[in-house]
């Protein structure tokens, strides 16, 4: 179990060089773009235009911050995210096109090796103490506003906004939260 303060993140380009890219999160640890098995990143998006292509790869995205974007998705009607959306799980190698409603916005993604891995991703809001399930052996939850305190089999530690706690041994199967925050958890499993 590691925290991943925020001041701590990798930056870096866009595959299609349009914009940065903060890394939270890669696998195996120092992974190029081309090569990560698994991959969790935030982007803060300024302007309309193309994804860029990760063959094999899968994608889930939230938006974080802003007031939202349409994603054209090859051979499906768009679609809507803000930042109340469910997040969007859809292949990362066809063509997307983003369409921003309203300005800049900041997104989360998370990328996982398809045929190997699968991953999902989910907005949790804290506002007391919960117990979060641990589904698979590798897990990061992610604080994005607000502050939490965490406790996972006799360790214990605070999460501020931006910190990520990345849990890769799989030995226990609840995560216990407090605080008020808005966080997303994301679960990575092989298959």
């Amino acid at each position: 179990m590691r925290i991943l303060r925020a001041g701590d993140h990798k930056r870096m380009p866009w595959k299609n060089g349009k914009g940065e890219t903060v890394e939270i999160a890669v696998s195996p640890p120092g992974a190029a773009i081309d090569d990560f098995d698994w991959r969790i990143s935030m982007a803060a998006v300024a302007e309309d235009g193309p994804f860029s292509i990760f063959p094999g790869i899968d994608r889930t995205l939230a938006v974080l911050d802003g007031n939202g974007m349409v994603l054209e998705i090859d051979g499906s009607a768009a679609v809507l995210l803000t930042t109340q959306s469910t997040p969007l799980a859809f292949p990362a190698d066809i063509p997307v096109t983003a369409r921003l409603e309203d300005g800049a916005i900041t997104d989360l993604n998370v990328m996982t090796r398809r045929g190997g891995l699968t991953h999902s991703l989910t907005r949790i809001e804290i506002d007391a103490a919960v117990r979060v399930p641990l589904p698979s052996r590798t897990c990061l939850f992610l604080c994005h506003r607000g502050s939490v305190s965490f406790r996972r089999s006799g360790e214990t530690g605070t999460l501020s906004a931006g910190d990520a706690l990345l849990i890769e041994d799989g030995t226990a199967t609840a995560l216990d939260i407090d605080g008020e925050a808005r966080c997303y958890f994301i679960s990575i499993a092989t298959h």
